[in-house]
């Protein structure tokens, strides 16, 4: 247990920590209990919140309990931190629902069945507080001085920040003392936009309890030529296969730099760190190889084994012949539009390539539209049965998207 922290280290886990050696001895004692907040905002987790989960599961493989906190109380205002602008309100009912899908999103990493490690809803102990109780008891603790010299405020002070959000770092602070109470909880880990929220948790705790805790963030993932991480041409790389196919899912990995793969490797997936050092190393062709692995690795994490098969082999039929194709996305188009003919902007703007007649509009414009590997440059196009090959047609987006039409 005691080299859980270097586990942590050299797969970039590490940014910044409250007490290294305070808390590498606390490690090393035995188990631990501690927490990742998570937001229910969205209906699925993107890439970049499974971090912490990523994280957890570590710590929780070297013998540690780890928490994962839903943060149904706090999705209700907000958390300003990493945000230029006030986050949408949406109803309670909604924030429940999103808890309910993410919950089996996280469980691919953490394992709730066979461990003690549980998951909790801050609504359960926000939902209930007495606003003035809470003030005398929590908030006499706060300095707004000291709370604004956090980068998460900094950043909203110039835009505006609304009363309601600056209340959000006391309830993040007060789950941290809840869970210290209910669980002897005495570490929260999370993203380096979270230390201001962290480090006044544990003061919280301190003041109150008289207890010592920890704190530790690790680096907010970037890629290496400048996109934000998990951002694709459609957005978000999202877990829930409604919203980004398991393909696409598979082609973003496959598709990363190739300066990103070794730190890839070490953060979303848990093969050997050697292992990972030297599919990064690879160069040439073997590099193609390696994207490849990574693509099945993290897929069969996050969405199955069989998944992970049926988008490699989809991959394959797409782009190097061969293997099975009903991996790729698709939709199905009746014969007779076919016959009558269909507009090129029309037939792209029906498919999850481009998401309006005037994005398609740019597409062929810009030369990086393909029906069945033909480049199509004129927006008045007619697609028609003449195109359709054994009852489909592929078109392609670029170089990397491909979507399939089925012809009935």
């Amino acid at each position: 247990m005691s080299d859980a922290l270097d586990v942590l280290k050299e797969r970039g886990f590490f940014k910044q920590c409250t007490d290294e050696k305070g808390l590498r001895a606390k490690l090393a004692e035995g188990p631990m209990t501690l927490y990742a907040g998570f937001d229910p905002t969205g209906p699925s987790l993107h890439i970049g919140h499974l971090v912490p989960a990523y994280a957890l599961a570590h710590l929780q493989k070297a013998g540690h309990r780890p928490i994962v906190l839903m943060g149904g109380g706090t999705a209700r205002i907000g958390d300003p931190s990493g945000r230029t602008e006030m986050r949408q309100m949406i109803s309670y009912e909604q924030i429940d629902e999103n808890i309910a899908s993410q919950k089996p999103q996280i469980a691919r990493l953490i394992d709730f069945d066979s461990t003690d490690a549980i998951l909790v809803n801050n609504a359960d102990w926000l939902a209930p507080l007495n606003y003035i109780d809470f003030l005398r008891d929590i908030g006499r603790h706060f300095s707004v001085n000291r709370m604004l010299t956090f980068e998460a405020y900094k950043q909203r002070m110039e835009k505006g920040l609304s009363f309601v959000e600056f209340n959000y770092q006391l309830l993040q602070s007060y789950d941290f003392l809840e869970l210290y109470r209910r669980e002897n909880c005495i570490l929260q880990i999370g993203g380096d936009d979270q230390w201001g929220n962290i480090v006044a948790g544990m003061e919280l705790i301190r003041r109150v309890e008289g207890a010592e805790t920890y704190g530790l963030t690790f680096p907010l993932i970037a890629r290496s030529d400048g996109k934000k991480m998990g951002k694709t041409e459609k957005g978000a790389l999202f877990l829930n296969p409604s919203l980004t196919s398991v393909y696409d899912f598979y082609q973003y990995w496959r598709n990363v730099p190739d300066t990103d793969v070794e730190r890839f490797f070490l953060t979303f997936t848990f093969l050997p760190v050697e292992e990972c050092r030297e599919l990064g190393k690879a160069e040439g062709s073997g590099i193609n190889v390696s994207k490849e692995r990574l693509a099945y690795e993290v897929t069969c994490l996050l969405h199955g084994e069989g998944e992970a098969r049926k988008a490699r082999e989809a991959a394959k039929a797409a782009f190097a012949g061969g293997g099975d194709k009903s991996g790729i996305p698709f939709t199905s188009i009746p014969e007779a539009d076919f016959e009558v003919g269909i507009n090129i902007l029309d037939l792209f703007s029906r498919t999850n390539l481009c998401s309006s007649k005037s994005e398609a509009r740019r597409l062929v414009q810009q030369g990086g539209a393909k029906v069945n590997d033909v480049k199509i440059d004129d927006v008045d196009a007619v697609i028609g049965t003449a195109e359709t090959v054994d009852g489909e047609v592929m078109l392609k987006a670029g170089k990397k998207r491909i979507f399939r039409i089925e012809v009935k």
